[in-house]
């Protein structure tokens, strides 16, 4: 029941983009006459301006010009469905992408101020506590005292431990404490909250290496995964923000916060596609449980849902 529940937060969290994107498709679909280049041209307009990306639209362009000529398909009506399923076949997760569920893991948690990264991870420490893991967050985001009260907060909300907090303190040293903790307490999973900054990419490289040191060595079994939190409203914006940190990180993998403000949402496809970053996790509101695991197919449907 609940899966229905947050497929239907995710319909109506993505309304703003079904306006922007889909209405203007299914108008198009109907129409035009025939399948054509001026048919095509039209679609590949309409998912740029949908912030699906120049280089991901060619893709699916091409794509849907393959399927439409091997089942010879003639009214453009018909290409809804092929258009769904090509755009659900960029984005569909592999197997592997929740592996660090099933292992003894660390989780980094990278992004910009602003995006919802804090309470991203206390979303998570929340949901990993209900499904029996044991947590431990390290709060390494230390030049700025707000984050660690907030995780404080979450971190007695969702009821697991949290390490460290000094405003100013060296971040690999709380990651060092933490990992200790974890250990200690037998974790499943440490989530490490990180500065949020990006205008200065030297420091911000010189933190994260420094604590992927300190990990390599102190917790050398541990699974890792690294997630870059992105503020979905920013469109364009966050694709640039992603493509930046993996140019300093080893990204597996993406948050997209705030998807129900926007009519951008189909950035989740141009992060994907474009940088093979596959997203993760998908906020559709404040509370707990509208932060979701992705889902290709569910998330594609709700975006072009029609409710008949």
């Amino acid at each position: 029941m609940e899966k229905q529940g947050f497929f239907g937060r995710l319909v109506s969290g993505l309304e703003k983009t079904r306006n922007q994107i889909v209405s203007s498709i299914d108008s198009m679909f109907s129409g035009f006459s025939k399948i054509d280049d001026d048919f095509y041209e039209e679609l590949e307009e309409i998912l740029v301006m949908g912030d699906i990306g120049i280089h991901t639209t060619q893709v699916i362009i091409e794509a849907l010009q393959d399927k439409v000529q091997a089942l010879k398909i003639k009214e453009p009506i018909e290409c809804r469905q092929l258009l769904i399923d090509t755009i659900q076949e960029q984005m569909r997760l592999a197997d592997n992408a929740y592996e660090f569920e099933d292992r003894t893991s660390v989780l980094f948690v990278i992004g910009v101020n602003g995006v919802g990264k804090t309470t991203t991870i206390g979303k998570l420490a929340g949901q990993f506590k209900a499904q029996g893991k044991k947590v431990v967050i390290a709060a390494g985001d230390t030049f700025r005292a707000a984050a660690v009260a907030q995780l404080r907060e979450w971190s007695n909300r969702a009821d697991v431990d949290m390490v460290g907090g000094q405003e100013g303190q060296d971040p690999a040293a709380v990651i060092f404490d933490a990992v200790a903790a974890a250990k200690a307490r037998k974790a499943d999973i440490l989530l490490c909250d990180t500065a949020g900054r990006l205008h200065n990419k030297k420091n911000l490289m010189d933190e994260l290496s420094k604590i992927n040191r300190v990990i390599d060595r102190e917790y050398p079994d541990a699974y890792r995964e690294t997630l870059v939190v992105l503020d979905a409203t920013t469109g364009q914006n966050a694709l640039v923000q992603a493509k930046e940190f993996n140019e300093t990180a080893n990204i597996t993998g993406a948050i997209l916060t705030k998807m129900d403000g926007t009519a951008k949402g189909g950035i989740a496809v141009a992060i994907q596609a474009e940088l093979g970053i596959p997203v993760k996790y998908i906020g559709v509101g404040e509370n707990i449980e509208d932060l979701q695991k992705f889902n290709a197919d569910e998330f594609v449907n709700a975006l072009f849902y029609r409710d008949e």
